[in-house]
């Protein structure tokens, strides 16, 4: 039996345009496609035709990943969807472990596909937010205690970097984006430009520009990517800027 392979790919933002040539032909390489059911939907359809398709649904990480190296075992070629870059809280990272964990690797082949992660298209639609250090941050306290979330955001804000935050707000989870807001508020004026990308590349994106004052949380859920700017971030032409530094080197 040949030696199975597991690709874990990321899809990017949504749009079927922004599905990496090298993501496309991995699914194409593919004899079983598997992932979170919202996920595998923004796979192009004539993609999944002749390929088995094993999907559940959120908070089932771990069966779909088990069910992936299972049938790579079984000599399958096998890719792993995740929405944006497949490095970035998706998959990437728990596959490894679950080969790690039954010293696996040498049995099948691993490989990760890079993708188009979500602050990237975020970031896109705002203008130019990430123009100079940025960090990432999630608000989800599922496999991270908020303590160390909170951490992590203050030491983020207090060195003045650009934050993209991930998974803002979610049904039980809706006071944490306003504990998040007060730590912002401690080191960046309220005037600071934040901006709120829901569903970007998908059916239903909004792009709104506002400041951390004027932050309403009601337009903030799961598929948003929020920017909070640095202390050089401005609002140009509805959109956002964070200067690199060339107006300070050069005559622009």
């Amino acid at each position: 039996m040949s030696k199975g392979c597991v690709k874990v790919i990321g899809l990017g933002p949504g749009d079927e345009c922004l599905l990496a040539p090298q993501a496309r032909q991995a699914i194409m390489d593919a004899d079983a496609v598997v992932g979170y059911t919202g996920y595998v939907k923004l796979v192009p359809q004539e993609l999944l035709e002749g390929r088995e398709v094993l999907s559940t649904g959120m908070m089932a990480e771990v069966e779909r990943c088990r069910k992936a190296v299972e049938a790579a075992l079984d000599g399958r070629n096998v890719v792993v969807v995740c929405s944006g870059d497949p490095g970035i809280y998706a998959m990437a990272g728990l596959v490894m472990e679950l080969l790690e964990a039954d010293d696996l690797f040498g049995s099948v082949d691993f490989e990760v596909v890079p993708g188009i992660p979500a602050f990237s298209a975020a970031a896109s639609l705002l203008g130019a937010p990430l123009m100079h250090d940025f960090a990432s941050v999630s608000l989800s306290d599922l496999l991270t205690p908020w303590e160390k979330i909170e951490k992590r955001l203050e030491a983020a804000v207090s060195a003045d970097f650009v934050i993209a935050i991930y998974n803002p707000r979610s049904k039980k989870r809706v006071g944490h984006l306003g504990e998040a807001v007060e730590i912002l508020k401690k080191y960046r004026d309220g005037n600071t430009p934040l901006g709120i990308v829901n569903r970007a590349y998908r059916d239903g994106q909004r792009v709104q520009v506002v400041t951390l004052d004027s932050l309403d949380v009601n337009d903030v859920d799961m598929q948003t990517v929020l920017i909070v700017g640095n202390s050089s971030t401005r609002e140009v032409a509805g959109k956002m800027l964070t200067p690199r530094g060339y107006a300070n080197k050069y005559d622009i």
